[in-house]
């Protein structure tokens, strides 16, 4: 994350203005400046009083949580902070450094990696624990690990508490709610099975479900199957209850992502794993569709870091973290341009998306919907690409983009995140402000009628609008989920800070945690659902 817009406020050193560090060095101290400031005999000048205290300092930069970037401004403004500090459990490390490494030790998916697992981390992320840091903070930042969150799935739902209580509720055919039974459910309900197991990240998909625990282990429900989720042959074998994916046992999963004919999987290290669509080796590797073997994702990404992946109906987005910045990398169809990259051909081996360094632009978060994608920068920028009908990239037409293109009506918003269906996308400002475009089927854009025309809510939206919906309940918002699926009513839901989750758009399956009056099938206005997720 970028520390100047993670909303903490970035230290002032010695009180030096912003300037370059060769200025800084060069400047020489009057006399009488540098005698106040030489307080230990023979130390060095510019030293000062908590440099003989050095244990104390590290306690303050732990206990602060400062940014990567903070600490590194540490380092190149006073060599205090960069020389080694004598302390265990790595003598030659800095202050800064010992800082970072105690803050890694404080992620739950950090802390059980084995010394030479962290020391493979540190190397694959650039030799710094400043980097390892950056890179969990970034898998937090996008992915909302160990957060509450909601996801709306195709005709069903899953909703995750802070504590890792996972509740489900929609439809049921497949066994996709994980309670043992294939009844719909209209009302959230715990998934009973998994007491005593914290969930930190969910994804759905058509009839299927998959869980993922703080212990890096992975739970599926549904259609028993990793690829044709939609309608295919595959998945006619029904898992009602959660069961441990054993192909996976070996591996410590923190996300995972399910596209139409494929399932991935992002492992602690920031490895990328696929199952299914490899008959023709779109994912790199040649594998019979029912293959249920994670096979490693080759090419360019094998010694990157991966902090979130995203999946599409046909392709798979990865955002990687690396010393030089943060990147996006595509593989997959490239119908529409959605991967990105200038054309519509598809791309079997993970490709970066060179267009950010042309717009200077930091990914931060990327989504990727059936047939477009998004992405959220450092500075709050959004772009989007790919197919462009209904207006769903917000540039105000239907035209294709087969390269990220910013979106001019939100020049003045600061994007937080960002959310991606089927031709449907929502962005959050940072006030928490929720801007949606694209396809308004099942009413799922949020935007109410002024005139009590029942056909205003279903209308596409060819540019960024404020859901005025949303504003009304007084609530920050900080995630938005929509369905991702070509074939299913779309219905979205809307988190708030406070842990209070909103649904609209769809409910004919019960996907909205409340049960529709007669002859009612949507709700076009965002409703409070009778569960706590703070």
């Amino acid at each position: 994350m970028d520390a100047t817009t993670s909303g903490t406020p970035t230290i002032q050193y010695h009180n030096i203005p912003d300037q370059p560090i060769t200025t800084i060095v060069a400047t020489q101290l009057p006399t009488f400046q540098r005698q106040l400031r030489h307080c230990f005999g023979d130390s060095s000048p510019g030293e000062f009083p908590l440099s003989a205290n050095p244990s104390i300092v590290l306690h303050v930069l732990t206990s602060c949580s400062l940014y990567p970037q903070d600490l590194a401004k540490l380092e190149a403004t006073c060599s205090f902070f960069k020389k080694p500090a004598n302390f265990a459990p790595d003598f030659d490390l800095s202050l800064s450094e010992l800082a970072a490494l105690d803050m890694c030790q404080k992620r739950a998916i950090f802390k059980p990696m084995t010394t030479e697992q962290q020391q493979d981390l540190k190397q694959r992320c650039g030799g710094s624990w400043k980097l390892v840091l950056r890179f969990l903070m970034a898998g937090e930042a996008c992915c909302r690990r160990e957060k509450s969150q909601a996801i709306a799935g195709p005709g069903h739902s899953i909703a995750v508490t802070s504590k890792g209580v996972v509740y489900s509720f929609g439809s049921n055919s497949s066994g996709q709610l994980g309670h043992g039974t294939t009844k719909e459910e209209w009302q959230p309900r715990p998934i009973r099975a998994l007491q005593g197991i914290r969930i930190i990240q969910a994804t759905v998909a058509t009839g299927r479900t998959m869980l993922i625990s703080d212990f890096g282990q992975v739970y599926a429900f549904g259609k028993d199957s990793f690829g044709e989720a939609e309608n295919g042959i595959q998945g006619s074998k029904m898992v009602t209850a959660p069961q441990l994916v054993e192909s996976l046992k070996n591996i410590f999963v923190v996300q995972a992502a399910i596209g139409n004919f494929f399932t991935a999987v992002l492992s602690r290290e920031g490895r990328v794993y696929t199952f299914s669509w490899g008959s023709d080796g779109k994912l790199c590797h040649h594998t019979d569709p029912n293959d249920v073997e994670p096979r490693p994702l080759l090419g360019a990404l094998e010694h990157m870091p991966v902090v979130q992946i995203a999946a599409g109906f046909c392709y798979l987005l990865c955002l990687v973290c690396q010393p030089s910045g943060m990147s996006v990398y595509s593989v997959g169809c490239g119908l529409g341009g959605k991967l990105g990259h200038g054309s519509k051909t598809d791309e079997k081996y993970p490709r970066l998306i060179e267009q950010f360094q042309v717009l200077n632009l930091q990914p931060k978060v990327v989504a990727a919907g059936a047939w477009h994608a998004a992405v959220v920068g450092q500075d709050g920028r959004i772009c989007t690409w790919g197919w462009g009908r209904c207006g769903c990239l917000g540039h105000g037409n239907e035209e294709c983009e087969s390269v990220p293109k910013v979106v001019e009506e939100l020049r003045d918003v600061k994007a937080v995140h960002v959310a991606t269906g089927d031709y449907t996308t929502f962005v959050v400002a940072d006030n928490g402000d929720v801007y949606s475009f694209g396809c308004g089927e099942s009413a799922s854009l949020g935007h109410n009628p002024e005139n009590n025309e029942q056909g205003d809510m279903h209308a596409n939206v060819l540019s960024p609008k404020l859901v005025s919906s949303m504003k009304e309940i007084n609530e920050k918002v900080v995630q938005i989920s929509l369905t991702n699926s070509i074939y299913w009513n779309a219905h979205t839901f809307a988190l708030t800070e406070s842990g209070k989750l909103y649904a609209f758009g769809a409910g004919d399956k019960g996907q909205l945690g409340v049960e529709l009056g007669a002859n009612h099938t949507e709700r076009g206005k965002p409703e409070r659902l009778d569960i706590d997720l703070g």
